[in-house]
C-alpha cells in the first residue's frame, strides 16, 4: 500500500467532515436529553433515556465493523450522514405533535446507532490513509477532532439552546450533517474487495468469527483490557454522563437557563480537556505506550475526589462548579491520551482485513458499560438526591479499586510486548 502523508487530502477530507458531523451530532446529544430533563424535572427518567441511546450503538457496533472491512468506507460514511439529516427532520417535524418522551427516546435511540454504524468506518480508515508510523499522530488528529467538535457541540448548543429553543438546535444539525455528506463523496479511501462466503447470514457469522478468535485467542490480552473499561464507563464515565447534568440543573441553586448554559460550559470543558489529551499524544507520539495504562487511569480516578468533597461541604454552587469544570479538563486529558494509546495498539496488532470488525466488537464491549451505569446512577441520583457526595465518593472507591487491578493487565501486556519485540 502507498505510504501516506498524516496531512494529505484525503485524511484531512475526513478531518473536516468529521468536524461537521460531528459538531451536529455533539449539539443533538447535549440538547435532546437536555430538553427531556427540563420538560420533565426526572434525573432517573434522564437515566433512562441515556441508556436505552446506548442500546443500538451497542448492537449495531459490530455489523458497522464487518460492513467496514466490506464496503467502501466513503460510501458508508455519506450514506450515514445524509440519513441521519432525514432523522433529524423527522423529529423536527413530529416532536411538538406526539409523546414527547417516546418520540426523544426513539430518535436518540437511532442517532446513537447510526454513530455505531460510522465510528468503526472511521477507524478503519486512519490505517489506510496514514503511514504506520504516523498512526499515533493520525489517531491523536481524530481524536482533537473528536474533541474540538465535543467543544464547540455543548458551548454553542447550550447559548443557542437557551436564546432560541430546541429547534434551531435541530435546524442547525440537518445542515451540518447535510454539508458533511455532500464534503465526504469527494474522499478515495483504498478499498480491498473481500470475497463472499454464501448467504449476508453465513459471511456476518463468518466475519463475527474471525473477530472474536482474533480478541480470544490470538491476542487475549486486548478483550482483558476492554472488560476493564467496562467497569470504568459503568463506574466512573457513566456517572459524568448522567451526574454533571443532574447536579448542575439541580443541586446547585442556578435557574433553568444559567444552569442550562453552565452545563454547556462544562461540556466544552470536558472537550477541551480531550482537545489537549489529543494534542499531547500527537507531540509525545512513541514515547506514549501502554505500560502508562494504569497511571492514566489513576488520574481520571482522582478526579472524582474533589468534586465529592465540594458536593459533602455544600460550598456555594459557582465554586462546586469551578472545581467540577476544572476537574473535568483533568479528567479528559487523562482518558484521552490513554484512548489513544489503547487505540493505536489494536491498530498495529490486528491484521488489516480484520480491523474493523475487531475495533467495532471491542468498542461493543467497552460501551456497554454505558447504559449500566446510566441506569444505576439516574435511579441513585434520584433516590438519595440529598446525598449526592455519597454517591460520589463511592465512585471514587470503586475506581481506585478497578485502577488497581489495571496496573497488573497493563504491565503484563507490556511484558508480553517488550517479549515479541526481543525475539522478532
Amino acid at each position: 500500500m502507498e505510504t501516506k502523508k498524516v496531512f494529505g487530502k484525503d485524511f484531512m477530507l475526513v478531518i473536516i467532515g468529521q468536524i461537521i458531523s460531528l459538531f451536529g451530532n455533539q449539539i443533538l446529544r447535549y440538547a435532546m436529553p437536555l430538553y427531556l430533563l427540563n420538560e420533565t424535572g426526572s434525573a432517573f427518567l434522564f437515566g433512562v433515556t441515556m441508556a436505552l441511546s446506548f442500546v443500538p450503538m451497542l448492537l449495531l457496533a459490530p455489523v458497522g465493523g464487518i460492513v467496514a472491512d466490506r464496503i467502501n468506507k466513503r460510501n458508508i460514511m455519506v450514506g450515514l450522514d445524509f440519513t441521519t439529516a432525514i432523522i433529524v427532520t423527522v423529529y423536527c417535524i413530529l416532536y411538538r405533535q406526539m409523546n414527547l418522551i417516546a418520540i426523544t427516546i426513539v430518535v436518540l435511540m437511532i442517532l446513537y446507532g447510526i454513530q455505531g454504524l460510522y465510528q468503526p468506518t472511521v477507524q478503519a480508515s486512519v490505517p489506510m490513509l496514514v503511514a504506520k508510523d504516523n498512526l499515533t499522530q493520525g489517531n491523536a488528529m481524530i481524536t482533537m477532532v473528536q474533541s474540538l467538535a465535543g467543544i464547540l457541540g455543548p458551548v454553542i448548543g447550550g447559548m443557542t439552546y437557551a436564546k432560541f429553543g430546541i429547534q434551531a438546535i435541530l435546524y442547525t444539525a440537518i445542515v451540518c450533517f447535510i454539508f458533511s455528506a455532500v464534503m465526504e463523496i469527494f474522499i478515495k479511501i483504498p478499498h480491498v474487495k473481500q470475497e463472499n462466503g454464501g448467504s449476508i447470514l453465513a459471511i456476518a457469522k463468518a466475519d463475527m468469527k474471525a473477530g472474536m478468535d482474533f480478541i480470544i485467542r490470538v491476542r487475549p490480552e486486548t478483550g482483558k483490557v476492554s472488560v476493564l473499561l467496562l467497569v470504568i464507563n459503568a463506574v466512573f464515565s457513566a456517572l459524568i454522563v448522567v451526574g454533571l447534568p443532574v447536579v448542575i440543573n439541580s443541586k446547585l441553586g442556578f435557574e433553568t437557563d444559567v444552569a442550562n448554559t453552565l452545563y454547556g460550559y462544562a461540556q466544552g470543558a470536558l472537550a477541551l480537556g480531550g482537545l489537549a489529551g489529543g494534542m499531547l499524544s500527537g507531540i509525545l507520539g512513541k514515547r506514549i505506550n501502554i505500560k502508562k495504562g494504569a497511571a492514566l487511569l489513576l488520574g481520571c480516578t482522582l478526579t472524582i475526589l474533589p468534586m465529592a468533597v465540594m458536593l459533602a461541604i455544600s460550598a456555594t454552587g459557582y465554586l462546586v462548579y469551578a472545581v467540577i469544570v476544572v476537574c473535568c479538563v483533568f479528567m479528559m486529558i487523562f482518558s484521552t491520551v490513554l484512548s489513544i494509546i489503547l487505540v493505536t495498539y489494536v491498530q498495529i496488532v490486528t491484521p488489516m482485513e480484520l480491523l474493523g470488525k475487531v475495533m467495532a466488537l471491542l468498542s461493543c464491549l467497552v460501551m456497554c458499560g454505558h447504559p449500566i451505569g446510566q441506569l444505576i446512577y439516574g435511579y441513585v441520583l434520584e433516590r438519595f438526591a440529598d446525598r449526592t457526595y455519597l454517591i460520589f465518593s463511592i465512585a471514587f472507591v470503586l475506581a481506585a479499586l478497578v485502577t488497581l487491578i489495571a496496573h497488573k493487565i497493563f504491565r503484563r501486556i507490556a511484558e508480553l510486548e517488550e517479549d515479541f519485540a526481543a525475539n522478532s
